[in-house]
């Protein structure tokens, strides 16, 4: 049987300890390995975050240093494994297709060795290609395997509003589809503030400097990089996104997100992987939602799957 609290971590550079600790500062573990082929880096790692569970706020959560065999009782499996975008390459997650979609089948090849019912969360870069691979090239449930998607975009476009009309980004409602990239796109159709129709924001903040749709969504996607660009990678905003996947699931939540997989005909697509909004709860992801879209934002989707298809084509994936 699972152990509920027990959360494995592949991958512990950047994104990987950050997620750890997020983990830990929102108390969703008992037990926490990390696993990494630089073993040093992994220990010390696991140390570190174990050295702050001493602190009177903390939950007395095991860290350690983990190896696959360390999946066979995890109920959660997060895999960040592999290179990212650095700062100064070409701003394109999918150039890392290739390199990244053989570590998944690596990685993912000692998982199901040991494992077929730990829910699975995907952030791996290219997102969509490295959930599609895991989805399709291995029998393993799909219910159970989750990209974190667009819900990081989704974050980003919050705050990007809320920034503008100085109000929680909480209070902003709607999602950023399609794919975790430069395809990635708002559905403004579905965006709200407080349940103030969005296009009636400027009025009601007394706003001249009118709402720009294309500006907003040029932002979303060059954010990401500008970040990267002048920190060297991005970390905390997908931990964050990680953590609200875990809760999800192990709190049963029956909440609905934007998050990665593979589609089964939604807006006639097939054989590939994109952010729509799903149901997920204890089993993972229990339903996906077809939400209304205008032509346009149906034109975006479907450009976000020939854009994550040719990544696919290209890594010689079926």
């Amino acid at each position: 049987m699972n152990n509920r609290r027990k959360i494995v971590v592949i991958g512990a550079s950047n994104v990987g300890s950050a997620v750890a600790n997020k983990i830990a500062d929102f108390q969703l573990a008992t037990e926490v390995a990390l696993i990494d082929l630089n073993e040093d880096k992994a220990w010390g790692e696991a140390k570190d975050s174990s050295h702050a569970t001493s602190c009177i706020y903390s939950t007395n959560i095991k860290f350690h240093l983990g190896d696959y065999d360390d999946c066979k009782d995890a109920n959660i499996i997060v895999i960040t494994a592999g290179p990212s975008i650095r700062p100064g390459e070409t701003p394109d997650r999918l150039k890392l297709a290739g390199t990244n979609a053989k570590i998944m089948q690596s990685v993912f090849g000692e998982i199901v060795k040991r494992t077929k019912s730990a829910m699975i969360i995907m952030i791996t870069n290219p997102l969509d290609v490295a959930t599609y691979v895991v989805s399709t090239q291995f029998d393993y449930p799909r219910n159970l395997i989750l990209g974190t998607g667009t819900m990081l975009e989704t974050y980003r476009f919050r705050r990007i509003l809320a920034d503008k009309y100085q109000v929680d980004p909480k209070n902003i409602n709607g999602y950023v589809l399609g794919e975790h990239g430069n395809a990635a796109f708002v559905a403004w159709s579905t965006t709200g503030c407080a349940g103030f129709p969005i296009d009636d924001l400027d009025e009601y903040f007394h706003k001249t400097d009118k709402l720009s749709h294309e500006a907003v969504e040029q932002e979303l996607v060059q954010v990401a990089y500008d970040v990267i660009n002048r920190k060297g990678f991005t970390n905390t905003g997908i931990a964050m996104a990680a953590c609200r996947f875990i809760k999800a699931v192990l709190y049963d939540e029956h909440t609905i997100l934007p998050c990665s997989a593979v589609l089964e005909g939604e807006y006639g697509l097939k054989d590939v992987a994109l952010s729509i909004p799903r149901m997920v709860c204890a089993d993972g992801i229990m339903r996906s939602f077809e939400v209304h879209l205008t032509d346009d934002e149906l034109e975006k989707m479907h450009k976000a799957a020939q854009s994550v298809r040719s990544a696919l084509d290209g890594a010689g994936i079926k």
